[in-house]
């Protein structure tokens, strides 16, 4: 795929400065870019690159003065990292445009597929599933009876939703991820064994949500593990059943949640936090990572870190502490030694 400066301009609403007709057919970074390539600057600690790089075409701010001539093209807009993440998103687009049905797949007669699909080799869709317009399903998949994914979504290859659950629209799930598998539900019995219980119900993953690869979502024992509206889910992520995630919440990998919790909208949780069940995290919390949530945090907006957590600043003058100790730990023993030695005299 080939581009013109005039229509990066005109797409990014920009001007040109140099040849309007330079072509670039990929996209770097500014440190990593060559005659054929597009890149940004917005952070002024890369500008010197723009004054020693030959990019085909850079993105730069329309107010930034240059203090050197340059090589390359520029294009001047409003705001250079907004409008390259603009081109990001349409160059990934472009790069993974897709659109039929491969061969092998198996579709169950009773499923219902909507319009301008992608159903890539390999995938197997099951009884009553309903699958909006607009669709990507990559290859391998497999979809259980009776789910729906809504319009618009990407299921990325190998991963597994099993019956029942439900999925909005514009919904984007990496390699590797089970959604619906079953809560972690055992009944311990007087001989010292487990019995089962049945897991029979849902996950619901709302509108705008991507979850990264090798997550795993369980299905709720009863009623539905929901994913809210706009959600964003790392890679190696444990959901256990009847979770609930607030809209627009983030949480970062190897973060486990354990089943019942109820966590708010905007709450952002670190990588390898752990999260006991059957509590509620209020709306606005920050999770430092490798923190262990053990009960119900009630503050909104409010910042924890540590194991078991409590407030982010308290930890923090704990830390300057913890590596006191050791200089402590010396001076508590010499004092020690001179007492000893006071008494014995």
């Amino acid at each position: 795929m080939q581009f013109t400066a005039e229509q990066i301009a005109n797409l990014l609403h920009g001007t040109v400065e140099g040849n309007p007709e330079v072509l670039v057919d990929k996209l770097s970074k500014i440190e990593e870019s060559c005659p054929s390539s597009l890149t940004f600057l917005s952070n002024p600690k890369y500008e010197h690159f723009i004054y020693e790089i030959e990019a085909g075409i850079i993105v730069i701010n329309e107010d930034l003065n240059l203090q050197k001539p340059v090589k390359s093209t520029l294009v001047r807009v409003k705001n250079a990292y907004t409008a390259f993440t603009e081109l990001l998103k349409l160059y990934d687009q472009l790069r993974n445009e897709r659109s039929g049905i491969e061969e092998p797949v198996f579709i169950h007669e009773t499923a219902q597929i909507g319009e301008g699909n992608y159903i890539g080799a390999f995938t197997y869709i099951g009884k009553q599933v309903k699958i909006g317009n607009q669709v990507k399903i990559y290859p391998q998949v497999y979809i259980g009876d009776d789910v729906e994914i809504g319009d618009g979504s990407i299921i990325f290859p190998g991963v597994k939703i099993y019956r029942d659950c439900k999925l909005g629209k514009q919904v984007i799930i990496h390699s590797g991820t089970i959604v619906g598998s079953d809560g972690f539900g055992f009944a311990p019995q007087e001989d010292g064994s487990y019995s089962k219980i049945p897991q029979i119900g849902n996950v619901i993953i709302e509108d705008y949500v991507e979850i990264g690869a090798n997550t795993v979502i369980d299905r709720a024992t009863l009623g539905s593990t929901i994913i809210r509206k706009g959600v964003k889910l790392d890679n190696l992520i444990q959901i256990a059943h009847n979770v609930e995630v607030g809209y627009n919440t983030v949480i970062a990998a190897q973060t486990g949640i354990s089943g019942s919790t109820k966590i708010a909208e905007q709450v952002v949780l670190g990588g390898q936090v752990g999260v006991v069940g059957h509590i509620s995290i209020a709306k606005g919390t920050q999770v430092q990572a490798q923190s262990g949530v053990n009960k119900s945090l009630k503050e909104e907006y409010k910042k924890w870190g540590g194991s078991p957590a409590f407030p982010y600043n308290n930890e923090l003058r704990s830390q300057v502490l913890y590596s006191k100790l050791p200089e402590m730990e010396r001076r508590i023993a010499e004092l020690e030694k001179q007492l000893k030695e006071k008494n014995n005299s």
